[in-house]
């Protein structure tokens, strides 16, 4: 009933809310606002691009304080909020979703002294709490529940280091998802709080001396204005300090500054034998940084000021990334000569690259990458886009075991050179978590269950995931899972759901996730997640196929993932759904100019949509390595034909419409700040909602209190995943499946 209903009101219900839109953005947004739409596109808004004229008319929106911008986002959500309200399938997806979320989440258990800790969520708690036990067989008791942090749940534990000899622990907190962190310290024996605290901290390394005397952190001492997360300004000379327990902040010794390059941005890691601390510097989110070190016994004093580093690696050729040392030998996972990556030996004895030593070679074969890397040269493998776990002799490279894993993805793992076990996390699309475990000092190494936690009312058996090969269209193949109900006909009649990222050398594994297998199961729907180019799944060389000057390739990818889904019949354009997050956002909204046609629902989350700009708002400038940079002219070149926000346009051909777009960001995302998702919207109602073709809507939704996405309160993912669900299922006339 329900469904015959909806086909009968949607397109004038559409219609009006298009009216509503243009009534709202074109003559009056709120009673508030001081100016009509035709003067807030601002025509002589103009910027200058190597001669090239770009208009502006939206850049009063890069003002999150203004009034104006403040009454814009009201309007939006207003305009929003109502038509979400009004969809069935809300409140029985938010109701499902609480039900099927509310099971048990552990993390694996590491060790830190003589205690185990672990990380557990009773199913629905905000944030998980962390235990601590004596032993392995006693019973947990809570030692730092982050839900005490606020009434909300919205200040979160981000990032955490214990010290050496597990007596004291240091944690970053976090408000509203910003990526800000003030770090506090406990005694570990009591939980008992101390009074030093760390301000204006981020992209922070936390890492203790051996001694437990103090740690090194990261801090923006002189990031003008705010920095609470609403801010825009840009993030520029991080700085590298030690602290000592039990001393103000303001006595913090510097030990390392650039400032002559504002951009490079440093972490410090003390060695496994506490003898040196190692300094890894990055100017943007390449995979190359230069590696400074310091042995620390040179310095009788202490660490007093800026540290005399040896500058071992001091150029950003490759990427170094320390894994152990014995003695001067240091062992460093590296992509130098070797795109799926190696393992080398450097003797700081004798640290010319001609004395270098290789320990594990790049794999053969070009499907295989080296991906993590653990201690006692666990090495995990990304075998076409499926982890694989193998056990290396450190001393000479030999394989030593390989550990049988399912067709999944290792998301944690836990042990140290001290230790002697080891604990690792499994996940895949049907399964939410095994945890193993290991005993390193029997033989043979066997390892098995820990715990393994099921979800109750979800069969796996009743799905099954398929991972395919797509051809591209230079013929690339592109690996791609699809997850759906077993014995399902292959007619096209499927609501779709098409994930992908494609950035920055990440990979995206298989996960579990619980909304899309909510909307599998009771929407009828078919997953797709697209593993393609610019991301890490096959090592450097497919990452730089679809960044810089190939970013296209990304686009181009994606969009041959819904040509392919569509041939074989898992959906059709009309029942399919793009969605992605960030650099993904990027991704979703880039497809939708090109190829308006080719979807039925779009859904961005916190994407980067002005590619002209990107670089000048808070960290936006580190991603000049993947984008490229509109003050270069052949990048502004490139840039200007994908932006997102630069292209939007009236579809062309009889017919043929923008699919439904919904926007999600956060009011404290200074990750991915708001304005692009603002700018885009206003953008896109301004051009293509005056069309009497476009019955879909457009719309945004800023959340409050809500940033990037870390930290983020269960119970804000569930109201976050109900809204998005609700969209999709009423702009493609889906209907609740029991």
């Amino acid at each position: 009933m329900f469904y015959r209903i909806h086909r009968l009101v949607a397109k004038p219900l559409f219609q009006s809310l298009r009216q509503l839109v243009l009534l709202r953005l074109s003559q009056n947004l709120t009673s508030k606002m001081a100016f009509q739409y035709p003067q807030a596109y601002r025509d002589d808004a103009v910027d200058d691009y190597h001669g090239t004229k770009v208009p502006d008319p939206y850049s009063w929106l890069e003002d999150p304080d203004s009034e104006k911008t403040q009454a814009f986002v009201s309007a939006q959500n207003q305009l929003t909020l109502p038509y979400l309200e009004r969809c069935e399938v809300r409140d029985l997806f938010k109701e499902r979703m609480t039900e099927l979320y509310d099971y048990p989440k552990y993390s694996c258990p590491f060790k830190r002294g003589s205690r185990y800790f672990h990380f557990y969520n009773t199913g629905l708690q905000n944030q998980s709490v962390m235990y601590v036990q004596e032993s392995l067989d006693a019973e947990p008791t809570v030692f730092l529940d982050p839900n005490t942090f606020s009434d909300d749940g919205t200040v979160a534990l981000r990032g955490y280091a214990f010290s050496e000899d597990g007596e004291y622990l240091a944690y970053g907190t976090s408000a509203s998802g910003s990526d800000w962190v003030e770090i506090h310290f406990l005694r570990v024996e009591d939980a008992t709080p101390m009074e030093d605290r760390l301000e204006r901290v981020k992209f922070s390394c936390m890492s203790w001396t051996h001694d437990g005397k103090g740690l090194f952190y990261n801090s923006y001492p002189k990031q003008e204005g705010k920095s609470d997360g609403t801010e825009t300004s840009t993030n520029l000379h991080q700085k590298l300090y030690f602290h000592v327990l039990g001393t103000p902040q303001s006595e913090d010794v510097l030990c390392a500054e650039f400032p002559e390059h504002p951009k490079w941005m440093s972490g410090a890691e003390v060695s496994d034998d506490g003898r040196y601390v190692l300094l890894s510097i990055r100017e943007g989110c390449d995979p190359v940084n230069r590696l400074w070190y310091c042995d620390l016994q040179t310095n009788p004093q202490g660490i007093t000021g800026l540290l005399p580093w040896v500058k071992l690696i001091d150029n950003f050729d490759a990427e170094y990334e320390y894994v152990t040392n014995e003695a001067t030998v240091f062992t460093f996972k590296t992509n130098l000569d070797a795109p799926r990556y190696r393992l080398i030996n450097i003797d700081f004895a004798s640290p010319a690259q001609s004395n270098w030593k290789e320990l594990i070679p790049q794999h053969d074969k070009d499907d295989w990458v080296v991906h993590l890397l653990f201690l006692f040269l666990f090495v995990c493998f990304l075998h076409d886009v499926k982890n694989v776990l193998k056990m290396y002799r450190l001393s000479s490279g030999e394989e030593l075991k390989t550990f049988p894993l399912d067709v999944g993805s290792v998301v944690g793992f836990t042990g140290r050179k001290r230790d002697s076990e080891i604990f690792y996390y499994f996940t895949s699309f049907l399964s939410p978590a095994i945890i193993y475990h290991c005993d390193l000092t029997k033989e043979p190494l066997q390892p098995h269950i820990f715990r393994e936690v099921t979800v109750k009312g979800f069969n796996p058996s009743d799905y099954q995931t398929t991972q395919i090969f797509y051809p591209s269209k230079d013929g690339t193949q592109i690996p791609m899972f699809i997850v759906h109900k077993k014995g399902i006909k292959l007619d096209g009649s499927h609501p779709g759901f098409l994930y992908g990222y494609g950035g920055f050398n990440i990979s995206i594994t298989p996960s579990y996730s619980v909304s899309r297998l909510i909307f599998v199961r009771h929407l009828g729907g078919v997953l797709a997640v697209a593993n393609i180019r610019g991301g890490g799944e096959y090592g450097e060389t497919w990452h730089k196929a679809g960044m810089l000057a190939n970013k296209q390739n990304c686009f181009t990818d994606f969009q041959c993932a819904a040509e392919y889904l569509v041939k074989e019949g898992y959906t059709s354009p009309s029942k399919l759904t793009i969605n992605g997050g960030s650099n993904g956002g990027l991704l979703v909204a880039a497809c939708v100019n090109q190829r308006p046609e080719l979807f039925g629902c779009a859904v961005a989350q916190v994407g980067v949509m002005d590619m002209l700009k990107f670089h000048k708002f808070t960290i936006g400038h580190a991603w000049t390595t993947d984008f490229g940079c509109s003050e270069d002219k052949e990048q502004f070149n490139w840039l200007i034909k994908y932006s997102p926000l630069h292209n939007i346009r009236i579809p062309e051909g009889n017919g043929v419409q923008y699919p439904a777009v919904l926007l999600l960001t956060g009011d404290h995302d200074d990750r991915v700040v708001p304005l692009h998702s603002l700018k885009y919207i206003a953008t896109l109602q301004h051009i293509v909602g005056r069309s009497t073709k476009q019955t879909n809507p457009l719309f945004i939704l800023v959340d409050t209190k809500s940033g990037h996405g870390a930290g983020k309160p269960t119970s804000k993912v569930i109201q976050e995943v109900a809204d998005t669900y609700a969209f999709i299922a009423r702009c493609l006339n889906i209907t609740w499946v029991k």
